[in-house]
């Protein structure tokens, strides 16, 4: 049986939601976790524990879609004021010093370094690299897109122009896809008739089936 949710649930009334929709409590799909960082107008680092993208290649050209950059905050300022950006990948053994750079984030802090990471120059863009993470994308600003008329938040589109990816996970049955590999944002999932829940949580990919000719 299904159930239709096209205005909040009763559960929901009296719940925070941040500022996000009810809509992502409900459905809690889930996002790969990144760094993303860039270098201030004073030279240091910025850091931006983000999710909400996804990845799409045509061509030669490989880009990431960020679905829900804030206006008002550092990641998206710089980005904008400088036009490189790296998107770094941890894995969960560096997830809490990842986490650290939410909190270190004056305008004078290396927030890399700061955070009990190493930061490391990229090769084909002005920004910092995180040397912990296990991928790293070099990339460059094209285009943003407000979510509607006057939002607070962007849809924006980077080009990626270099990897960097650590070669003991090329492995795919140890690498990527293992709990060494992505890990994602599950956000807030909330029982739409209870309101039980509201925790976010990260989870790993495991993988159910593998096959040559999807195509």
């Amino acid at each position: 049986m299904k159930k239709e949710y096209n205005i909040p649930p009763k559960s929901m009334e009296d719940i925070p939601t941040y500022g996000f929709s009810w809509m992502d409590f409900i459905t809690a799909i889930p996002s790969p976790l990144m760094v993303v960082t860039s270098y201030k107008s004073n030279g240091l680092p910025n850091a931006c524990l983000q999710s909400w993208a996804t990845f799409v290649g045509e061509g030669d050209e490989f880009y990431c879609i960020m679905a829900s950059v804030n206006k008002d905050g550092h990641m998206y300022k710089t980005i904008r004021e400088q036009g490189d950006l790296v998107i770094n990948f941890p894995s969960a053994e560096y997830f809490d010093k990842c986490k650290q750079t939410i909190k270190n984030n004056n305008f004078d802090d290396d927030e890399i370094s700061k955070s009990g990471l190493t930061a490391e120059k990229a090769s084909k863009v002005n920004a910092p690299v995180i040397k912990e993470c296990f991928l790293n994308l070099e990339c460059q600003y094209l285009w943003e897109k407000e979510l509607h008329d006057g939002s607070r938040h962007v849809v924006m589109c980077v080009n990626v122009k270099n990897i960097l990816m650590d070669t003991c996970l090329f492995d795919e049955k140890f690498g990527r896809y293992s709990e060494q590999g992505y890990i994602y944002n599950v956000h807030y999932p909330i029982n739409p008739e209870t309101g039980e829940g509201g925790y976010d949580c990260l989870a790993t990919l495991k993988r159910i089936e593998s096959t040559k000719n999807y195509y």
